[in-house]
């Protein structure tokens, strides 16, 4: 896992071909809106949160963020434990980030 700042998360993300995005938030805070190309998956459901990684092909890089940057980084770790090869958590989360959205 590496830390990203708001700034580098973007720019690696729009230059990595293998780049897929993770909202590990609940469904109440992704409402509010999420990072444009994001799939969620709630960290908070636990074994089905675990089940939908193990769906994931481990090779690509993913792109983690939740409200602040604690539970992305939670995530990563797992991921990595899973055998994840490059995960990238954002610091700060979605609540600092000014780029693109969905509604």
């Amino acid at each position: 896992m590496l830390d990203l700042s708001q700034e580098d998360w973007a720019t690696q993300l729009e230059n990595d071909p293998k780049a897929q995005i993770i909202d590990v938030r609940t469904n109440d805070e992704v409402s509010q809106g999420m990072i444009l190309g994001a799939v969620q998956l709630d960290l908070y459901k636990g074994q089905a949160f675990i089940e939908a990684l193990e769906k994931l092909d481990k090779t690509q890089h993913y792109y983690v963020y939740c409200r602040s940057g604690g539970r992305s980084a939670q995530a990563c770790s797992i991921m990595n434990q899973m055998g994840f090869e490059s995960t990238y958590n954002l610091i700060g989360g979605y609540q600092k980030w000014t780029g693109e959205v969905t509604a």
